[in-house]
């Protein structure tokens, strides 16, 4: 249908002469011509920010974005910690959503919708062909207006439907904070947003403060946001006029960011915990407590995206998201990894640089250089065994959870799986065909008590409290533990 978009891409991309107003005179041109004659009609918002600009955009890197006037009020809600939604909590599975919790005074709670519920369609969009993958799309999107749900409640055969409308509703960038252990404290913080660094710190105060004994900081699937987040959060830890990273760009005077002087940062053991979607202000914060040998960080190689990214605000509405510097750690590691298209020569150069010029604060070699923070120590999550998959495709947790919870209240945090209760999980599980041998099942026993466990307490406390009990036997979070041990 919009066949003059090559043609645009090609005046965007092509080197010329021709002065500023010249080239966008053809634009202009083009694009006359297309409305006039093309055999479908053309509409000038899709012309242009569906295909021309994000098109000269591609040329330059991956993570330059335009922002349509919707996208942009999305990333401005996302910079004030609001984000739009109906205030449920739900477990994914494929082809299945189950409702763990609704959150008060929100448009879930407010329906009726309840615990253990499964929304079944969206929309009229049936969710039981879907993967994974899919329903977070179809979830995502839902979030933007008004969804008629269809539910199914257990032990109700007739199925239940919701209307439901997004409302702003609040969302703290740190998420959750727990003891481990006494006095070693969890805080895992999901995105970077401005009030970041307050929050961080008012849940370590919470928690005991400068008395605690070590901070396991989980920075896993965070994708960054805010840099000034990112500077509040590493002043935390470090001293002051520690630097925490160094900004370089064609057009930007090198630039560095530095602790202040008046910071008075904690000095108890800290492990951070990182995997391969943690990116950008995630990385700044692991590489710059790495580089000061102020963390140990565990877990799976960061994504390396360490480029500088300005928005700009726009007419009507619009913004644009340019790359425009790239950052370094402390020891002057490139947080990048290599690009492809007009940013791939400086990145290549960066990629190519000797990773045993970079050196900790003690003088340790520091692993990287080439996009992304290496841990201290690797250390995977746990693996997905043939019976634990079955489970957990099948939703038999959240399933029996439900079913369980309806002859049995007052649940508390205290709540712990009995062996008359694991024995009548295998006796579901059996009426369902899944009957695993017994090696099988005395293997994975104790972790099949630890999710029963987790998906009472989801539901009947809430999902803070099954988290808690899926970081006690989480390898990766035992690992950072045993780290701040050591130190």
């Amino acid at each position: 249908m919009f066949t003059f978009l090559p043609a645009l891409f090609l005046l965007f991309a092509a080197p010329s002469a021709d002065t500023l107003d010249q080239q966008i005179k053809k634009i202009v041109d083009v694009f006359s011509i297309v409305r006039g004659e093309a055999a479908d009609p053309v509409e000038a918002d899709k012309a242009f920010y569906e295909g021309a600009i994000p098109g000269m955009l591609k040329k330059l890197d991956p993570h330059s974005v335009f922002f349509d006037p919707q996208q942009f009020e999305q990333l401005q809600q996302m910079e004030r910690s609001e984000r739009k939604g109906f205030g449920s909590v739900v477990s994914l599975l494929p082809g299945r959503v189950i409702v763990l919790q609704t959150l008060p005074n929100t448009p879930s709670a407010r329906s009726g919708i309840s615990p253990g519920d499964e929304i079944l369609g969206i929309n009229g969009i049936r969710l039981d062909r879907l993967q994974v993958e899919q329903l977070v799309q179809l979830l995502t999107e839902s979030r933007q207006q008004k969804v008629e749900l269809m539910v199914r409640r257990p032990g109700n055969a007739r199925l239940m439907q919701f209307t439901l409308t997004p409302e702003t509703v609040d969302s703290p960038s740190v998420d959750r904070a727990f003891l481990l252990r006494p006095g070693i404290a969890f805080v895992r913080v999901a995105s970077f947003d401005i009030a970041t660094g307050k929050q961080l710190q008012d849940a370590i105060e919470k928690l005991g403060g400068s008395q605690l004994k070590g901070l396991v900081l989980d920075l896993r699937n965070n994708p960054g946001g805010v840099m000034s987040a990112a500077l509040d959060t590493a002043t935390l830890f470090l001293q002051p006029k520690q630097r925490i990273l160094t900004i370089r760009g064609r057009a930007k005077k090198d630039d560095e960011a530095n602790v202040k002087d008046s910071a008075t940062p904690y000095t108890f053991p800290v492990a951070v915990v990182i995997n391969g979607k943690s990116a950008s202000a995630s990385e700044i914060v692991a590489g710059a407590l790495q580089d000061h040998d102020r963390a140990s960080i565990i877990g799976e190689p960061s994504f390396g995206k360490g480029l500088v990214q300005s928005v700009y605000p726009l007419s009507h509405n619009t913004g644009l998201a340019l790359t425009t510097a790239f950052y370094y750690t402390p020891s002057g590691r490139s947080i990048q990894h290599r690009l492809t298209g007009a940013l791939d020569e400086a990145t290549k150069e960066i990629s190519e640089t000797k990773q045993s010029n970079f050196h900790s604060d003690s003088g340790r070699v520091l692993n990287g250089g080439s996009g992304g923070i290496q841990p201290d120590q690797v250390v995977y999550p746990r693996g997905v065994t043939p019976l634990g998959a079955v489970l957990e495709t099948s939703g038999a947790f959240p399933t029996f959870a439900t079913e369980w919870l309806k002859g049995h209240s007052g649940i508390g945090a205290s709540f712990e799986v009995s062996n008359e209760m694991l024995d009548q999980f295998q006796l579901e599980l059996s009426q369902n065909n899944i009957r695993p041998s017994i090696g099988d099942w005395s293997k994975e026993s104790e972790w099949i008590r630890s999710r029963l466990k987790q998906e009472i307490l989801n539901q009947a406390v809430g999902v803070e409290k099954g988290d808690e009990v899926e970081m006690q036997t989480d390898p990766q979070v035992k690992a950072a533990v045993a780290a701040i041990s050591a130190r």
